[in-house]
């Protein structure tokens, strides 16, 4: 009993320190016309431009250049002194916003029951109160790709904006796909033997009858869909109606030549618009997946290669590889508080064959592209909205990159984390200031 009570004390703190908000408010919308003047401007397709100026206005941009007038009266003008301006930075395959401590089951909320579930639906989940999401901004990401998790096909993702009040508010685009977790198809031999279930070539059958059956799902769907009218309302059927009209995308999680083999078969098949995630042997079917225009969500290249033969250094490589076959690629980063390190991400994937201004195109333009919000964000362009990042240097370097300022959508945004708060905490209890 007595290890009850304290169990139920220690989760009851721990709630507390969850619940409590610090001081940090989504941004007001913007007011005015706001210049950053003096700047190296980073456009995120990759062209730049020396000592050059962007205005925003209303949330949109509506200036960018190296003689953009800058007139007299009631504007704000910040005079950046040779800063870097970039593009708003966007992680894909994310779980930000659905789980918050990983070890507290209450504070999970990305993995629905069930191998079939396209009718999940992630945006209802994603808790604007994150502390994690402040930590990100911090770095210069300013949309998150939010992703369900578990099963075969776990449903539908959203890209969030990350200063808002809830879910209704951080909405960029709601529904852009469901995502299919493509079982293993590799062969994992038993150390200690044959287990009772078969010899290891047993999982591979195992895992081809598991895709078997979303093709199945996929082809019911198809009938069901052809139909004018129904009796009853199947919802895991509508979910994927947007498949079929190419209005979302089929996000297949795989890694293996085998698997995107399936991957490439299925949108054959259906004719769905697939996007590869993960993708770490993409770079040996180069051919295919230009032929058949898929694109491709790389995984952290901070990894091992998936087979012993392959470089120690593959996966920095990849990337690169991928640019120089004309795969549309972006970078994305698994998990949710390393996301952060995104930028740092694409600059090793810039240090191994890339190209500094192409890996910047790897988190900003190119993923808006996959993410199908290009025409609203992804680079600093007349028109689209002021998603706009300041640093002081190198924004893919970890040495020089410190963000000194960022706008979503015009609005100047919060660069406060928690990590901050305490190391201010902590400089002042030891007197370091």
């Amino acid at each position: 009993m007595k290890k009850l009570i304290l169990y139920i004390l220690g989760f009851t703190a721990c709630s507390i320190r969850l619940s409590a908000q610090e001081t940090i408010y989504p941004a007001k919308p913007q007011e005015g016309r706001t210049y950053l003047r003096n700047a190296t401007i980073h456009i995120g397709n990759g062209q730049v431009i020396s000592n050059g100026i962007i205005a925003f206005e209303k949330g949109r941009i509506i200036a960018v250049g190296s003689d953009v007038p800058v007139p007299q009266g009631d504007v704000k003008v910040f005079d950046l002194k040779g800063e870097h301006v970039y593009p708003g930075l966007i992680v894909p395959e994310s779980n930000l916003g659905l789980t918050e401590v990983e070890a507290v089951r209450s504070t999970n909320d990305y993995n629905e029951v069930g191998e079939i579930n396209p009718s999940v639906r992630s945006i209802i989940s994603y808790n604007t109160d994150s502390k994690v999401i402040a930590t990100l901004r911090s770095n210069g990401i300013l949309l998150a790709q939010v992703v369900p998790q578990g099963g075969l096909l776990s449903g539908s993702s959203s890209v969030v904006q990350l200063d808002a009040w809830n879910w209704e508010d951080a909405a960029y685009k709601t529904d852009n796909g469901i995502h299919f977790n493509m079982p293993r198809l590799m062969a994992r031999g038993n150390p200690f033997g044959a287990s009772a279930a078969g010899p290891a070539s047993d999982a591979v059958k195992a895992a081809m009858e598991r895709i078997a059956e979303v093709k199945e799902f996929f082809r019911e769907a198809r009938a069901y869909l052809a139909e004018s009218s129904h009796k009853t309302t199947n919802l895991k059927y509508e979910a994927v109606k947007g498949l079929f009209d190419n209005s979302q995308k089929l996000f297949i999680h795989c890694d293996l030549v085998k698997e995107m083999l399936v991957a490439a078969d299925i949108a054959r098949e259906f004719s769905f618009d697939v996007v590869i995630v993960g993708g770490t042997d993409a770079w040996m079917i180069t051919d295919l997946l230009k032929q058949q225009n898929i694109p491709v969500i790389l995984n952290q290249p901070h990894s091992l290669p998936v087979m012993q033969d392959d470089d120690v250094d593959q996966p920095y490589k990849t990337a690169a590889m991928l640019q120089k076959a004309g795969i549309l690629f972006c970078i994305g980063n698994e998990g949710f508080w390393q996301q952060r390190n995104l930028p740092f991400n694409a600059g090793t994937a810039g240090a191994y064959g890339l190209g500094k201004e192409e890996a910047l195109s790897a988190i900003t333009l190119n993923a808006a592209k996959i993410l199908g919000i290009a025409d609203k964000t992804g680079s600093l362009e007349v028109g689209k909205d002021a998603n706009i990042v300041v640093s002081t240097g190198d924004i893919l370097d970890m040495r020089s990159s410190v963000i000194t300022r960022a706008f979503i959508q015009g609005r100047s945004v919060s660069l406060e984390d928690k990590h901050k708060q305490l190391y201010e905490r902590y400089k002042y209890k030891y007197d370091l200031n």
